[in-house]
């Protein structure tokens, strides 16, 4: 196959529909998400049944239990799915609104219009909920989606992606809003990176080198979902209880996800934390502590260098021992991968510090670091989480993936 040619063909039937799918109303699109989220409902089974397939071959080619965490789709994870959909669906539609709109001196009323981006070329490993999730958010901004996933799960994207591609013909919307790369070819990719006649922006969700990948030979703008070294200061004056519960829900709950805990920093007169080490260890987390951890528990293993800046997303963490709250915020600025970031304290005054200084997309007070996500801030499905600094920041919602044109109204005025 000319790997060229495919990829163009591809670009080019979405370039094609997409004045169409910009002209769609609120209520045609919310008609064929919900259609969408039907299908795959009943379907649910067969669903299933092609992710085996992805999870067997996972299996002997010997990937991690992280990766096919993230790969599996059971009957709760098909409901969420669906829900996920659903949610979308009931969210406003940002498409043509507007925003900032004031008037000027000579009468010139002047505002600025939320539009779509266009074509979003969306690079992801893994998790198959991701086709949806994107689908169904650059659909319902009126955005065309092209899809390439892992050639992990290729059997479940293929599967969901025929039902979403359904539920587009029986709502006579051209099947071509979204887009999908059933070669799992790597240079696919590379093409992929280079059609910027086509594609308007690039969003890869993976791991550092797939995101590396991308950004390194991408001609397309690409917001990245960087990789999530988490962390969680725990102040001296720290609730026990709380401390516990939200360490534990952050590292143990989903470790293969980007929003768990990588890294656990502790004030040096915190005064439960062997007790915390302690029920780490027994929850399966392998600690990797510096040296005055290690002097608290002889079941943690010496920290390297690069374990601090280590994404794992497995149940092994790093622990650091500070003596200071400064101490703290420059471990998360030199360690951190400014995704999210939490304090554990009583102390009001510590904590706004902690919410100005600390420079990251999700900082916490207080507050589990698996609450980032789109979903849990209240955005619907997430498109991923951005760790760029320009257009878009965190989790990325329906707003998120509009643009915005300015709109001028006047009667007649001239510039003098």
């Amino acid at each position: 196959m000319d790997i060229n040619n495919y990829v163009k063909n591809i670009c080019q039937q979405a370039k094609e529909v997409r004045s169409t799918v910009s002209k769609l109303s609120t209520q045609q699109k919310n008609d064929t998400l919900s259609t969408m989220a039907k299908l795959i409902h009943d379907e649910r089974e067969w669903i299933i049944q092609e992710n085996l397939k992805d999870l067997q071959i996972g299996e002997e080619k010997g990937l991690s239990k992280a990766m096919l965490d993230r790969l599996k789709l059971d009957h709760k994870r098909v409901a969420n799915i669906c829900e996920s959909i659903r949610e979308v669906i009931a969210l406003p539609d940002p498409v043509y609104e507007v925003i900032h709109q004031y008037r000027r001196p000579n009468g010139l009323d002047i505002g600025q219009m939320r539009v779509p981006i266009g074509i979003i070329g969306i690079i992801y490993e893994s998790r198959p909920n991701v086709t949806t999730e994107a689908s169904s958010l650059c659909f319902k901004t009126s955005n065309i989606t092209i899809l390439r996933g892992g050639s992990e799960s290729i059997h479940s994207n293929i599967a969901l992606v025929k039902l979403l591609k359904t539920a587009l013909i029986k709502n006579s919307v051209p099947e071509h809003a979204i887009q999908f790369f059933d070669n799992t070819d790597r240079n696919v990719i590379m093409e992929m990176l280079r059609m910027k006649d086509y594609i308007d922006l690039i969003i890869p969700r993976g791991g550092e080198g797939l995101i590396r990948t991308v950004v390194d030979n991408s001609n397309i703008p690409v917001i990245k979902h960087d990789k999530g070294v988490c962390n969680i200061y725990i102040h001296k004056d720290a609730d026990e209880h709380m401390s516990n519960k939200l360490v534990i829900n952050s590292k143990v709950q989903r470790p293969g996800v980007c929003n768990s805990l990588e890294n656990l920093i502790i004030h040096e007169k915190y005064p439960h934390t062997s007790s915390l080490f302690k029920i780490l260890l027994e929850q399966g987390v392998e600690i990797r502590g510096c040296e005055k951890s290690c002097t608290i528990n002889n079941n943690i293993k010496p920290a390297s260098e690069e374990d601090y800046h280590t994404e794992y997303l497995d149940l092994i963490l790093s622990v650091k021992i500070v003596s200071h709250f400064d101490d703290a915020l420059q471990f998360i600025e030199k360690y951190g991968s400014q995704h999210t970031e939490t304090i554990i304290t009583n102390d009001y005054t510590l904590s706004r510090r902690f919410i100005n200084e600390v420079d990251s997309s999700s900082v916490m007070v207080n507050a589990s670091t698996r609450f980032a996500d789109g979903q849990m801030y209240g955005l619907g499905a997430e498109i991923g989480i951005s760790t760029n600094k320009l257009h878009a920041r965190g989790p990325m919602g329906l707003k998120e993936l509009t643009t915005t044109k300015f709109i001028i109204m006047g009667n007649g005025q001239v510039r003098e």
